[in-house]
């Protein structure tokens, strides 16, 4: 790793006004604040207690981001329990928002009046300020912190989706809004779903019980195929087009290690129950076609009691799929998902899974998607109080930290990510066009780089 911080910090500026364009980057990697930090985690004790929430007075929720994955959020909050309704969405784009809203129609029979459906980027408030308990955000991350503090401020209980920022300002912004939560009382339930996984719950209580003895050191590896784009129309203005396009911009998505390796960073951060202070490694970029983005993560973390966690990720077509989600100890082994070994290849425990015809059994998986409705729901009708904001915001700065390790070439500690000002993206939003568009990614290691290095 190189040691001229004032290399790398010309390079991020400069990494930042290129790629950004007309966005730009507010402030530098290193002229920092002090973070902000709950120290506070309301998880539930016994979770997977119940498949369904119990019953209780009408919950009306709104959606915010009527993508795929908002359309199916929307739904998993339908699954969860009884007297439950979507009576509000809200999106920057009028088709999205129809697609959505007939989704739900023709699939569970839900039609959302005309006057509760909202389009441009205010829409958020709209929803906001509807009649509604609960506000299901599911638009490109980037957002998050602004629109979840809008709605934690208006007295709402939240379901966010993962990550929870994109960037080091943003999670800070949220590290507050969440303390906000907890004083109010609002539950907060976010989408990283493998910790409301009932196999994966059994199989974290058995190693923090010891069964591997103590931890040394962990892998968490995403590997699949390229990711969706969509190719620009005529039609389109800069904007417009990166919003449809959000997964393939940093300063939208986060890059793919944060928008999606961070199901499986968080795993590790919840086993070592700690974070960590350092990252270092490597990335780039061989089949992406669009965007700013890698498709490759290498990255090291290094935890204060010397432990040592590989975290990998790609998005490249015709190559090796797969993931590794695995805890290392002193006596043993563990596949977060379910299995328990010793050094010589033994199993010790395996998660008892019912067979296909078995109903109603106490090992039986339900949909974690599903499930992190169940625990939100629970949480307002009970005095169960739930609330695991503060540690996706820790799990998402792990993944930037590790995203911020690979631009750079550097080893960037925690205590820069938690002092950065670095924040990516517009101040205000409008549609039209940007002064410049870069698809092109970060090069490594490049520091200092003229001002128009990616234009």
């Amino acid at each position: 790793m190189k040691d001229s911080k004032q290399g790398r910090r010309e390079f991020l500026n400069t990494f930042a006004k290129g790629t950004l364009g007309a966005f730009g980057a507010t402030g530098l990697l290193f002229k920092g604040s002090n973070a902000t930090s709950s120290k506070n985690h309301y998880l539930p004790k016994a979770p997977m207690i119940q498949s369904q929430a119990p019953d209780g007075e009408l919950i009306r929720a709104g959606l915010v981001g009527c993508g795929g994955r908002g359309t199916g959020a929307a739904i998993n909050f339908l699954d969860a329990g009884p007297n439950l309704e979507i009576v509000a969405l809200g999106d920057v784009f009028q088709d999205q928002l129809d697609k959505c809203r007939d989704n739900l129609k023709r699939g569970r029979g839900v039609e959302v009046a005309d006057e509760n459906c909202f389009i441009g980027f205010d829409a958020y408030q709209k929803v906001i300020d509807s009649d509604v308990d609960v506000v299901l955000f599911a638009t490109p991350p980037h957002f998050r912190p602004q629109h979840v503090k809008a709605a934690i401020e208006a007295g709402k209980h939240v379901f966010q989706e993962k990550p929870v920022a994109v960037d080091p300002v943003g999670a800070r912004i949220m590290m507050e809004t969440t303390q906000k939560a907890i004083d109010k009382k609002l539950n907060m339930v976010s989408g990283t779903a493998l910790r409301y996984s009932k196999d994966y719950i059994e199989t974290h209580k058995r190693v923090s019980e010891g069964m591997i003895g103590e931890i040394i050191g962990g892998q968490a590896v995403r590997n699949g195929g390229a990711l969706w784009w969509v190719e620009r129309k005529p039609e389109w203005t800069d904007l417009e087009y990166m919003l449809r396009n959000w997964g393939n911009f940093t300063w939208l998505s986060g890059d793919h290690i944060t928008e999606q390796h961070i199901h499986h960073l968080d795993l590790i951060n919840w086993h070592i129950g700690k974070n960590p202070v350092r990252a270092y490694g490597y990335g780039g970029r061989q089949q992406r076609i669009s965007g700013d983005q890698f498709d490759y993560f290498s990255i090291v973390y290094e935890y204060e009691n010397g432990i040592k966690v590989h975290g990998a990720t790609r998005q490249i077509n015709n190559a090796e799929s797969g993931r590794i989600e695995m805890i290392k100890g002193t006596k043993g082994y563990a596949d977060c998902g379910g299995t328990i070994y010793d050094y010589n290849g033994n199993i010790l425990w395996e998660y008892p899974y019912p067979d296909a015809n078995e109903t109603n059994s106490e090992w039986e998986v339900t949909d974690p998607f599903v499930q992190e409705h169940v625990e939100l729901i629970t949480g307002i009708r009970t005095d169960k109080y739930v609330n695991d904001s503060e540690l996706q915001v820790n799990s998402t700065r792990m993944a930037i930290m590790g995203r911020m390790a690979a631009y750079t070439g550097d080893e960037i500690t925690w205590d820069e990510i938690l002092n950065s000002d670095m924040r990516l993206g517009p101040e205000t939003y409008e549609f039209g066009n940007v002064s410049s568009i870069t698809e092109k990614p970060p090069v490594q290691g490049s520091s200092p780089a003229p001002a128009n290095r990616y234009s």
